[in-house]
């Protein structure tokens, strides 16, 4: 039990809000949001500068949000904004093979008609998500945003946290939340150590426009190098993630956008038709990194704070979701018993309910790009019959389905669509 001394001396204090977010990306603005609607206040520490306006510019930048991140996007309010903007996920195609010679006949289909929940999940493009949180920020009483400032020092104790912001200024609350990245300062100044590798490869990220429409599908193509991930969002446009040893992605991200598509076209093909370029290239390294611990002393991390995976089965924000929201349900539910939200006890419960999940993730996703990141000739045979023996088992072609729209495991309530 907490100590009921502790507890009473807590009532008395007086703090900057509950909740100090550090970070103000899309899992952090989650945070405030899911916290706001149990009546916790949150202050959210984001590095960048209060946006003017909406960003009204196709950038190719998309997010794949598996359909329990839809609903909690409805349950926190923000879905009546994005639905419109949203392109449901129908199907996914996963096959292997080399790029210039086509797919192996050996592959997996997911159809969301076999499941009854609906779509196994949503494109939507950061140019509408961004502005649709921070929106849902601005509007939210509970919860104020520092724009454009820098956390510099953190301190816990007993009683309460702290952070220091580059300009000197201390502000304070009951915990601090870390939702600033693989490389969270917050969870360096708390001491937090890291286990992961590198992969040698990095994700070339792009969006391109074709003339046939995608029908809602999205494919994951295996290749020697990496996987290639062909992302449905909304009209004859396809995001693109495509995973090269980094040598081979530094010398294509560096070539114009003509020698560019010269250079995707073989693992593409021309199932879409002719394509081209819009939007911005980027490029990131690909690692697996996961924290020794998802909480310290009046300290817990989110999303890549606490685990970075491997793109490959696109679940990076969604993992980050259902931190928030199994974090979220716990601490909402301390507060209603009369609890410190953020006694050992209360953040252990939210590291239980989440570190088998993200430890299992981290296995299959590092798993799977070893397995087919490679040409070795039987591990090739051994994964197409395995690809094949799943796709002709309607039960367990049903079961990866159901995963892919995260629909296992112990979910948070908002996970499911029901508020807090």
């Amino acid at each position: 039990m907490d100590n009921p001394v502790n507890a009473a001396i807590l009532q008395l204090m007086t703090f900057d809000s509950d909740l100090i977010i550090i970070g103000g990306g899309l899992n952090g603005c989650a945070m405030a949001l899911a916290a706001a609607q149990g009546g916790l206040t949150c202050t959210v520490i984001d590095v960048l500068p209060k946006a003017t306006k909406s960003n009204a510019d196709f950038d190719g930048r998309s997010y794949a949000l598996a359909l329990t991140s839809q609903r909690l996007l409805d349950a926190i309010g923000l879905w009546d904004d994005l639905h419109d903007n949203a392109e449901p996920m129908l199907e996914i195609k996963v096959t292997d093979g080399r790029a210039g010679e086509g797919p192996s006949p050996f592959f997996l289909h997911f159809d969301h008609a076999e499941i009854e929940e609906g779509p196994m999940g949503y494109m939507v493009q950061d140019r509408h998500l961004r502005p649709a949180f921070l929106n849902a920020l601005e509007d939210q009483q509970n919860i104020v945003v520092r724009h454009g400032e820098t956390v510099v020092a953190q301190d816990t104790d007993t009683l309460g946290a702290s952070v220091t912001l580059a300009s000197g200024e201390i502000l304070r609350g009951r915990v601090l939340i870390g939702s600033d990245g693989r490389r969270s300062g917050m969870a360096e100044r708390a001491k937090i150590k890291r286990k992961g590798w590198g992969y040698g490869q990095t994700a070339l990220v792009c969006a391109i426009e074709h003339e046939k429409p995608h029908n809602g599908i999205a494919h994951q193509f295996f290749m020697p190098s990496g996987p290639l991930a062909i992302l449905p969002p909304t009209g004859n446009r396809s995001s693109i993630v495509w995973s090269e040893t980094e040598e081979n992605a530094a010398h294509i991200q560096a070539l114009d956008d003509d020698a560019y598509l010269d250079a995707l076209r073989p693992a593409f093909g021309s199932f879409l038709g002719d394509i081209k370029l819009v939007g911005t290239r980027f490029t990131y390294p690909l690692d697996l990194t996961i924290a020794d611990s998802f909480i310290a002393q009046r300290l817990a991390l989110i999303g890549d704070a606490a685990h970075g995976v491997h793109p490959i089965a696109g679940q990076g924000l969604n993992a980050g979701l259902r931190d928030v929201a199994a974090l979220a349900e716990v601490m909402i539910l301390a507060k209603r018993r009369g609890e410190d939200i953020a006694s050992p006890l209360v953040l252990d419960r939210y590291q239980q309910w989440r570190r088998f999940d993200t430890t299992t993730l981290a296995v299959a996703t590092d798993t799977f790009n070893r397995l087919f990141s490679n040409d070795n000739p039987l591990l090739r045979l051994g994964r197409d019959l395995g690809m094949g023996l799943v796709n002709s088992m309607p039960s367990l072609r049903r079961n990866f389905i159901r995963e892919a729209a995260g629909l296992t495991g112990d979910l948070p309530k908002l996970m499911t669509g029901r508020p807090l």
